[in-house]
Formats: C-alpha cells, sequence, structure tokens
C-alpha cells in the first residue's frame, strides 16, 4: 500500500495594505478633507481627485467608512516617506539588554560583563542583570546581593540604578 505524503500548508505573512489612491478608489462619493485640512463634507469621487489634481496632489483613503471612505487631498509620496521615517524611529528605541550572573563568577568574567554592559549604556540602552542562585548556592544569598552591590557602584559612572529587586536578584541600570 502506498503511502501518500501531504503537502505542507504555508501560510503567507499579512502584508499590509496600501489605501486606495486616485483611480483606484471604488466608492462613489467621499468625504472629502482637502490640503488645509478643512472638511470639505460628502463630494463625488471624480470631482474629489479633479480637485487634487488641480492641486498637484493625491486624493488618498485615510479611513474606509462603513458607507462612505474619508478621503484626504496629499502628496502620497511625502506621506508614504514620513510613514518610514515613522517605523524607522520607532525601531530604534532603546532596548534592554540582558546580563547573567552567577555569584562565583571569576574576576575576568565578571569585568567583560562589565566592559560590556559599560558599552550598552554608552549606546543608550538598558542593562539588566540576573544572578542566577542553583543548588547550595542559595544558602549564600548574600553573595549574590555583594555582586549585584558590586555591580552597582562600578557603573555609577555610565548609568543609574532603575530598580534593584534584592528577593529575585534583578538589577535594571539605565544610562545616565
Amino acid at each position: 500500500m502506498a503511502v501518500i505524503a501531504k503537502k505542507p500548508i504555508i501560510k503567507k505573512p499579512a502584508v499590509a495594505r496600501k489605501p486606495p489612491v486616485d483611480d483606484y478608489i471604488r466608492a462613489p462619493q467621499v468625504l472629502l478633507i482637502d490640503a488645509d485640512n478643512n472638511n470639505r463634507g460628502l463630494v463625488d469621487t471624480q470631482e474629489a481627485i479633479q480637485l487634487a489634481e488641480a492641486a498637484g496632489l493625491n486624493l488618498v483613503v485615510v479611513s474606509e467608512g462603513k458607507e462612505t471612505p474619508v478621503a484626504k487631498v496629499m502628496d502620497y509620496g511625502k506621506h508614504q516617506y514620513r510613514q518610514k521615517k515613522r517605523q524607522r524611529q520607532n525601531a530604534s528605541k532603546p532596548s534592554l539588554k540582558e546580563v547573567k550572573l552567577r555569584p562565583n563568577v571569576g574576576d575576568s568574567d565578571y569585568l567583560l560583563r562589565i566592559k560590556w554592559a559599560v558599552d550598552w549604556l554608552k549606546k543608550g540602552d538598558s542593562v539588566k542583570f540576573q544572578v542566577r542562585l542553583r543548588g547550595r548556592e542559595r544558602v549564600h544569598r548574600e553573595r549574590a546581593i555583594e555582586l549585584l552591590e558590586r555591580t552597582v557602584t562600578d557603573l555609577t559612572e555610565v548609568g543609574k540604578v532603575q530598580t534593584f529587586d534584592r528577593r529575585t536578584l534583578i538589577l535594571q541600570v539605565t544610562p545616565a
């Protein structure tokens, strides 16, 4: 008996739809907002496109309403440029870097982690230090707290302490 292999189901990623522009607007009428942000009310789509062309701009659907879409007279190329620029700015927000330590970390490893943290803080990122205790290390919890306090003193020049939770052994430092 032959076994038939099923085709894998491949889901396509959701693609952001571009708003309808000029002649691609299908609605017979639109609520028009002109280039000066004045509400013109309900206008025929062809008349709105003529107004936009007369101004040397595009007619862009801003909001797809249930009955009539809201369209605005604007420079569509400039609008797209501003949206992409806004997305790039949002993507470059400072991030949170995480450093995991053990209570009996060696000096060279500790200094390397501190060096990384200093670099990240200078770049504008926040740094989260977490000390993980395993087995018998839990008995010597004070060593972990001393390690975090040592970290605070080593990073006082480039960062300030946002949170220092002694119970969960987590220290969060933000750029100064």
